[in-house]
């Protein structure tokens, strides 16, 4: 059995923790611990799975993970890191980002055999319950004092901070006691800006059962090496939803790296052996473009699956490789095709549209050159290729026998301008 605490701490994936907890993780003792997630968003996003690693590797280390999703704190809003209040979702809009992140996450843990990992929905906790009760019962267990001397409370001071999120603390410090009670949960993790509201549920335990004890460990807020916050590109977030964030931009990040992040990225991230991730760590040195490769097909094929990596390999060869020919590229797949031209400039135009001139096709049906002189002159610079095959006439027609798997046509104009050509019925 791997010590929790030791794994962690090789990986730079531990921040802090309340005393004792290293003490059990260290005894060989299994035992539980959760992490939660509010469904504010429609997708988990790779920030997000900063945490599912963390209850991955609690598994991997012989412990219950226990995922908690917050149909009811999703509701509320954390005021944690926000300088203003946040807009609340609808129930129905909190419910359906629940629903849509319980399927991701069944598929980067384990839910059956030991250790199964458990999901658990905190409105559970709170539907039954009217004001009276929660006033009574979770209201009374922690001092306003208490409350407001929490970073997430005191920042918020100044710009406001209304009721509905400063009950936050509440809920959450009442999440991990209903845990605690009905699944013999006695550790809280999360991300390093969690600490003052999992603490808040540690305190919650303490006062309201006897003899009760339970712990806090945090992971240090991932970071790129310009201090910028990570999971974001200049289009957003990092989605792990295809939709949106395509398999392909997703393992462009993770290509696109700077050389400094990329160790953080595999100790963070990696499931490989520790000796492997310093092998590949090593290769920073000499050969940075293959760790950045192992690292980008590692975690997309985690994601999204070894055949999304196959396609993203097959679309980087399109847009990449100099050595990609016609015929190789007439074998190319409706799916491979179609996330081309989600990357590049496309066009979707009729079977009749297609019957004109290059000319005509290039500069007024599909205006891939600025005017028939500009693609004149890179018809004669021998820059315009056609599938792959050079071009020089500008009365060509492109036959329809010529199209990739009966639907695609490739224009490239000098060396780096792609563009796909959809032709429907």
């Amino acid at each position: 059995m791997k010590n929790f605490v030791e794994e962690l701490r090789w990986r730079g994936m531990l921040h802090d923790m309340t005393p004792g907890i290293e003490e059990i993780l260290s005894s060989g003792q299994s035992i539980v611990g959760y992490i939660g997630f509010d469904p504010t968003a429609p997708s988990l996003t790779i920030g997000n799975f900063v945490q599912l690693q963390i209850l991955k590797l609690f598994q991997d280390c012989g412990h219950t993970p226990i995922v908690l999703m917050g149909g009811a704190t999703g509701r509320i809003g954390d005021p944690s890191f926000k300088d203003k209040e946040r807009e609340l979702k609808t129930p129905e809009q909190v419910d359906k980002n629940l629903a849509f992140q319980l399927e991701q996450v069944k598929k980067y843990l384990r839910f059956d055999g030991d250790q199964a990992a458990i999901l658990v929905n905190n409105y559970d906790f709170y539907k039954n319950m009217n004001v009276l009760d929660f006033l009574r019962d979770v209201g009374k267990s922690l001092t306003v004092s208490y409350m407001m001397s929490k970073d997430s409370v005191k920042n918020r001071l100044e710009t406001g901070l209304s009721f509905t999120e400063f009950s936050y603390q509440l809920l959450q410090g009442y999440d991990f006691q209903c845990l605690y009670t009905q699944y013999g949960c006695i550790l809280q993790m999360g991300g390093s800006d969690q600490w003052g509201n999992i603490t808040s549920g540690t305190e919650f335990i303490r006062r309201n059962i006897t003899d009760g004890k339970a712990y806090a460990l945090t992971t240090p807020l991932l970071t790129k090496s310009d201090g910028k916050k990570f999971g974001k590109s200049e289009e957003g977030n990092i989605w792990l939803d295809p939709k949106l964030t395509s398999p392909y931009k997703f393992f462009q990040f993770w290509i696109n790296s700077d050389d400094a992040d990329v160790p953080k990225y595999l100790k963070y991230f990696s499931l490989k052996s520790h000796e492997e991730i310093e092998a590949t760590i090593a290769l920073l040195e000499s050969r940075p473009e293959e760790a950045k490769l192992a690292l980008a097909q590692e975690i997309t094929e985690r994601i999204h699956g070894a055949e999304a990596l196959a396609t993203v390999k097959q679309v980087s060869s399109i847009l990449f490789s100099k050595d990609l020919t016609k015929e190789s590229l007439s074998t190319m797949s409706k799916d491979v095709l179609e996330m081309v031209a989600g990357e590049i400039p496309s066009y979707t135009i009729s079977a009749s549209q297609l019957a004109v001139s290059l000319a005509q096709l290039l500069t007024e049906t599909c205006p891939i050159f600025a005017s028939k002189g500009d693609l004149r002159r890179a018809l004669q610079s021998n820059a315009v290729a056609i599938n792959k095959e050079k071009v020089n006439d500008h009365e060509h027609i492109i036959p329809a026998s010529e199209l990739i798997q009966g639907t695609y046509v490739m224009v490239e104009s000098g060396k780096k301008n792609k563009y796909i050509i959809r032709i429907t019925e």
